[in-house]
């Protein structure tokens, strides 16, 4: 298999040195193409400061992180830059779309500025609405769209570009459990339809359920780690809250 990220002894501290914080401590995992990885921890984890470095929002103290062979902790510039425009895909938890833009406008956005052609744009951001079944909204402005719509047209901005990684924060942090639903089966088809190779930062045991891997973070340190394999969805939960009531942390905070 392709291996389309590989975080090798990653290490992140905050502060001075009279006051540090170790955010991150040695922290290593591979992920392979087309694989769906959930990662979960506490508040003040470390889970958020690594989706950070890997998304190059923040940089690691020491150690290194690879997106498909590259070692992006040496980027700088314009290479930084291309990098994001043409490798990573975001979903955030708060949509992050543009409110003068309609939803075309706003998937489209990321194709305009590598410039594609119009008609190459038209093509591929009405292919990824058919896709995630968001057609009947692509002229409507953000205001105008529900919560599930929203992050529908975030993941379809995310996935247009055909990034090598879709990084996801809390992707469901902002829905209520209808449109939660409905985005997490686009996220399944996105992963088992389309090849898409998704991390996503959850602290929600529902969510993370639907993914086939699921790292556990406690104190900056990889706590535990647990495949669902063939199983059912509804089982790979049950496994998920039992290693959370390990973790030391509130089941009821999960769910």
């Amino acid at each position: 298999m392709e291996t389309i990220l590989s975080i090798e002894h990653v290490e992140k501290y905050y502060g001075s040195k009279s006051s540090l914080t170790k955010a991150l401590d040695n922290v290593s995992f591979v992920v392979e193409k087309g694989e769906y990885v959930a990662i979960m921890g506490a508040s003040g984890s470390g889970k958020t400061t690594l989706l950070n470095c890997i998304s190059t929002i923040d940089k690691v103290t020491s150690g290194h992180i690879y997106v498909a062979g590259q070692d992006i902790t040496k980027l700088k510039g314009n290479s930084l830059n291309q990098f994001r425009r043409e490798e990573l895909g975001f979903i955030f938890q708060d949509f992050n779309l543009l409110d003068t833009l309609t939803a075309y406008e706003n998937i489209a956005l990321a194709l305009s500025i590598q410039n594609i052609s119009k008609n190459e744009i038209a093509n591929r951001v009405n292919q990824t609405a058919k896709e995630l079944g968001i057609e009947d909204v692509l002229n409507k402005y953000p205001y105008q769209m529900s919560g599930g719509q929203k992050q529908r047209i975030a993941a379809a901005r995310a996935i247009v570009t055909d990034p090598k990684l879709v990084l996801a924060d809390e992707p469901t942090g902002a829905l209520d459990s209808k449109s939660s639903k409905m985005l997490l089966e686009s996220f399944r088809y996105l992963n088992e339809g389309l090849d898409a190779t998704i991390l996503m930062v959850t602290h929600d045991a529902f969510t993370a359920s639907y993914a086939s891997r699921v790292i556990f973070i406690k104190d900056g340190k990889m706590f535990n780690e647990i495949m669902r394999g063939g199983r059912a969805r509804k089982e790979f939960f049950g496994e998920i809250i039992d290693v959370i009531s390990l973790l030391g942390g509130d089941v009821s905070d999960a769910l």
